[in-house]
């Protein structure tokens, strides 16, 4: 059901999230000598360079699930290009962790606040709006970390792959995303993806609420 607040509240989350996570693939790879994506002006924190229509609806409707437009990389400026692309390729997951960590952070200072009456009106929905962006951040990051072609994930295995299996894995890349939509119409990658979820999601919420009011 479709809840005007959440929606609110969820969006910048989401926005940032998925910034973060393309601007941070691009950082690294800029600063591994790769010009690309500053010379395709991703090296930016402005949300409409990296969105991508359906992966940021999906992530609106998942709350767990989606992808934005990747950054273009050129591992030829790389000085050892296979483990430079699993830097590059773990950026994006390991930024959406930090994210998480600071959302619960923020979630615990406004919930504490929730017990002061006239705090309650702004910062419940603060704290609620961290709470999605723990959910958000971990859910994307997961995500990304499956071995699946194209997915962050995939790009960080092949590092420890033989050499003579790296190239055949990676071409798997176009039947990829045809074969996580079955996984997500049958329901097969919510069935993994959320249980994991929310068990991080509560790890974060206790090791966040050290020293919270």
């Amino acid at each position: 059901m479709f809840d005007p607040k959440v929606f609110i509240l969820l969006t910048p989350v989401l926005l940032l999230a998925l910034t973060v996570h393309e601007f941070s693939h691009g950082l690294v790879a800029y600063l591994l000598g790769d010009p690309t994506p500053k010379l395709a002006k991703r090296l930016s924190l402005n949300p409409i360079k990296h969105l991508d229509f359906f992966g940021t609806l999906t992530l609106f409707i998942t709350q767990a699930i989606g992808w934005a437009k990747p950054v273009p990389i050129n591992p030829n400026y790389f000085k050892n290009p296979w483990r430079d692309m699993a830097l590059v390729s773990i950026a994006g997951p390991l930024s959406n962790i930090l994210l998480a960590f600071i959302f619960g952070f923020l979630f615990h200072l406004f919930y504490g606040l929730n017990l002061n009456y006239s705090s309650f009106v702004i910062s419940q929905p603060l704290a609620l709006m961290c709470f999605l962006g723990i959910k958000i951040n971990l859910g994307l990051a997961i995500f990304n970390l499956l071995p699946i072609p194209p997915l962050d994930g995939s790009k960080v295995i092949v590092k420890f792959l033989p050499k003579t299996w790296r190239f055949n894995y990676l071409r798997l890349e176009m039947f990829g995303f045809i074969f996580i939509l079955i996984l997500a119409i049958t329901g097969v990658l919510s069935k993994f993806i959320y249980p994991i979820l929310n068990w991080l999601t509560n790890l974060i919420l206790g090791i966040t609420s050290i020293g919270s009011i």
